[in-house]
């Protein structure tokens, strides 16, 4: 009996560290292609380049937003594929936000997600703000100089003073442009206090809000919830986190979600990167509902597409960084649509990290 429990637990951890470049649902399938490294040392017109939090792309242009408060920028640069692998990322331009403007410049601008409006040449943005300053999150537009040009208005539950309390680092966290053009949701990285626990090590009901705005009236018109998955690593110091850091609406309410995990006391392999494909058609709009601890509400159905553990073997310096965007990239030799996800380095400021980006091939399934 004992031989018969060792040869399963063998199986299961074999199974667990499996290497393969392909993750599949029913519905989509994911390729992982290459990665490529911006050297972390890298300044371009007095900036230093990290803290790369999202990613947005658009004809042979890429697009990163950088999370640094007290010099919000984007940077603009030329991305050349070669069959599948990115043979050069060259940043030729940083937009600097207009931070001197009444709506901006008593803000915190803790930037974490971009959309790039090609008929307006306008940026969409996604702020945290403070929520320990009473600063609240934002959602706004700036034109390609980095003027701004105006504001989403956001539901009361995610604003710095609401008793909903929204957790500090918490909050707005990745944008998506909807599958029909008309909107844009925006997700929120761990969930309201009153609506449930951050993740643990064990499961837990930890949902967040993503919500839909409209882009005519610039106003939330629905939201569903999505619940988190627990600490996927034991944390040697005293820090875990897991949550929802981007998001792409790949067909009507259908996601990938990417979800950002970190253990401390790991080195440089604290993180625990995945993506899920979503179905939140059945979800229950949440808008209205004050309290996901005590209120029936139905989450959005989740299913683990590619878990970046199984990439280890392939990455080139076997590690899987901070990873917080995704957006999809230039249609691939065979036809096929790319994605790009970059990570956040925190300008090295917790030990050496990588500005990290991802090429991997996306294929739908009829």
């Amino acid at each position: 009996m004992k031989k018969i429990f060792l040869l399963a637990f063998l199986a299961t951890a074999l199974f667990s560290c499996k290497s393969t470049r392909l993750g599949s649902t029913d519905n989509v399938q994911v390729k992982f292609l290459d990665d490529y490294t911006i050297p972390e040392d890298l300044e371009i017109e007095s900036t230093r380049v990290g803290g790369l939090s999202g990613i947005d792309y658009h004809e042979g242009t890429l697009f990163m937003v950088s999370d640094d408060p007290s010099n919000p920028r984007i940077y603009v640069a030329s991305l050349e594929l070669s069959e599948e692998n990115i043979d050069s990322l060259q940043i030729k331009e940083v937009i600097l936000l207009e931070k001197n403007h009444d709506q901006l410049k008593n803000e915190h601008l803790d930037l974490e997600s971009l959309i790039f409006e090609p008929a307006e040449e306008n940026f969409l943005l996604s702020s945290e703000g403070s929520i320990n300053k009473q600063k609240d999150p934002m959602l706004f537009r700036v034109s390609k100089r980095g003027n701004f040009v105006d504001t989403f208005l956001l539901p009361e539950n995610l604003l710095a003073a609401s008793i909903k309390k929204p957790r500090n680092n918490g909050t707005l966290e990745g944008l998506a442009t909807s599958f029909d053009g008309k909107g844009l949701w925006a997700a929120m990285e761990l969930p309201l206090e009153t609506d449930g626990p951050k993740p643990k090590l064990y499961p837990t009901k930890s949902p967040v809000r993503i919500t839909y705005f409209d882009k005519q009236s610039k106003k939330a018109t629905k939201q569903f919830p999505y619940r988190l998955e627990r600490i996927a690593k034991i944390p040697w110091l005293y820090f875990a986190v897991n949550g929802v850091t981007d998001l792409l609406e790949y067909a009507p309410n259908k996601f990938l979600i990417l979800e950002r995990g970190f253990a401390a006391g790991h080195g440089q392999k604290g993180n625990t990167i995945r993506i899920f494909d979503v179905d939140a058609s059945l979800a229950t709009n949440t808008l209205d509902i004050n309290n996901l601890r005590v209120s029936f509400n139905n989450p959005a159905k989740k299913t683990l597409l590619y878990d970046f553990k199984w990439a280890k073997d392939f990455l080139s310096q076997e590690i899987i960084d901070n990873i917080e965007g995704i957006t999809f990239g230039p249609v691939l030799p065979n036809g096929n649509r790319s994605l790009l996800l970059i990570s956040d380095n925190n300008f090295n400021s917790m030990g050496p990290q990588l500005n990290q980006l991802i090429l991997m091939e996306f294929t739908q399934r009829d």
